[in-house]
């Protein structure tokens, strides 16, 4: 083993443990779960800003909460580079899921602290991500974007607090919200992340190239039949909206088997009344749906529609449907992406390109910036889990991959010029 080897795989192991310290730092005790600007986040500030200062990053903390740290270029004006991840969790979380991203970030920034690039890098611990306090993800990598409106900081959370107070309670100023905004320098964005699936691993392998996060669609399904006694009404004299349902559900898993790439999950059911010896009346039913490709996820769409229709039809029940949420696919820059699967070939890394199933602060900053994705393998394919982990020679393979991408951008033609140099 190499000395630069042995260097690297003890820096993979810090990493790790890192990550694990961040966990501790939790609202439940027992678990980790640390929402949005929570006591906890101010202890996670207050430890990765420690960190960041020893890799000789200036650190600041903006007015949506997110914490950045900025290892400075050649000139107060040079281009910068962005690597992100988030900080916030879901109830009873992991201790990898996004906050890998930041802390493999600052041991990128540590690398390369000293030495000759023709561009800052600033690391970004999102202050949120994961939509959990206030039903709405992105509120760190909104503002980061100019993104983050009067409707959004108007939101309330279970206990009637809205964002712009939680932010005023943390002890943050609100009028400082435009200052978070990306510096006008900024050129590309990187984030590293566990995949959160099965894949990599089903496939052997450390690493995943992102070539696109997922478009969603997210409904709900209401088929509306008629209650009576589960006893004395014939099975032809039935309108029974459970039936109607589990047909559709099965009609849901078949086409979504049926198409490449294709992800379709009905997650929720209600029926009532709810009782055995009654036939359901009415089922409330979600839907989700995702797909890289736009025109996939919404021609599965109207199929799963048209399912649902035909299934109610076929026993007298009536469907209403309802769409919560559309989110068009986010594709990673080509170029970026290019670079990123030449740097993990120089690292002699084996990796797949794949789209993302879940979102990710990279499908926010993408509209700004040309962003590029990392996934690192997720043991077990889990995640949103305590038993959320990684391998040491994975965070080491990611961390090789990170460094060989910045040395192929530092030659890179498309870089801007620092004008002021």
């Amino acid at each position: 083993m190499t000395v630069a080897h042995l260097s690297r795989a003890r820096t993979a192991a810090r990493v790790i443990e890192r990550c694990r310290q961040i966990a501790a730092l939790t609202e439940v005790p027992g678990e980790t779960t640390r929402l949005f600007l929570s006591p906890p986040a101010r202890r996670v500030h207050t430890l990765v800003t420690e960190w960041m200062q020893a890799a000789s990053m200036s650190v600041r903390i903006d007015a949506a909460g997110n914490l950045r740290g900025v290892l400075p270029g050649p000139t107060a004006h040079a281009p910068r580079l962005i690597l992100g991840s988030h900080l916030d969790t879901v109830p009873n979380a992991g201790a990898f899921d996004g906050v890998l991203g930041v802390v493999l970030g600052i041991a990128v920034a540590e690398e390369l602290r000293g030495q000759s690039l023709p561009f800052a890098i600033e690391v970004i611990g999102f202050s949120e991500e994961e939509g959990v306090r206030f039903s709405t993800p992105f509120i760190g990598s909104l503002a980061v974007i100019g993104k983050l409106d009067a409707e959004a900081l108007a939101r309330t959370d279970r206990n009637g607090v809205t964002i712009a107070e939680a932010i005023r309670i943390f002890g943050l100023n609100l009028s400082d919200l435009p200052n978070a905004q990306l510096a006008a320098s900024s050129f590309a964005y990187l984030e590293l992340h566990i995949e959160q699936g099965p894949l990599l691993e089903s496939e052997g392998l450390p690493l995943g190239i992102v070539e696109a996060i997922a478009g969603q669609t997210r409904m709900s399904f209401v088929f509306e039949g008629r209650a009576n006694h589960a006893g004395t009404t014939p099975m032809h004299l039935r309108r029974d909206a459970l039936a109607a349902a589990a047909q559709w559900i099965t009609a849901v898993e078949v086409y979504a088997n049926e198409h490449d790439g294709l992800v379709a999950t009905v997650g929720r059911i209600d029926a009532q009344p709810g009782a055995g010896n009654v036939v359901a009346a009415r089922v409330t039913a979600s839907l989700d749906v995702r797909h890289a490709s736009d025109n996939a996820r919404t021609a599965a769409v109207r199929a799963l529609v048209s399912a649902a229709e035909l299934a109610a039809a076929k026993r007298g029940v009536t469907l209403s449907t309802q769409t919560h949420l559309e989110q068009s696919a986010v594709p990673m820059d080509p170029h970026l992406t290019r670079l990123l699967e030449s740097a993990a070939k120089k690292s002699n890394t084996p990796t797949r390109k794949m789209p993302s199933g879940a979102g990710h602060d990279a499908m926010i900053v993408a509209q700004r910036l040309p962003a590029a994705m990392l996934f690192l393998r997720s043991p077990g394919g889990i995640s949103h889990h305590p038993d959320e982990t990684v391998l040491p020679g994975d965070v080491e393979a990611a961390l090789n991959t990170a460094i060989e991408f910045l040395s192929l951008l530092r030659d890179d033609k498309t870089i801007p010029k620092d004008d002021h140099a």
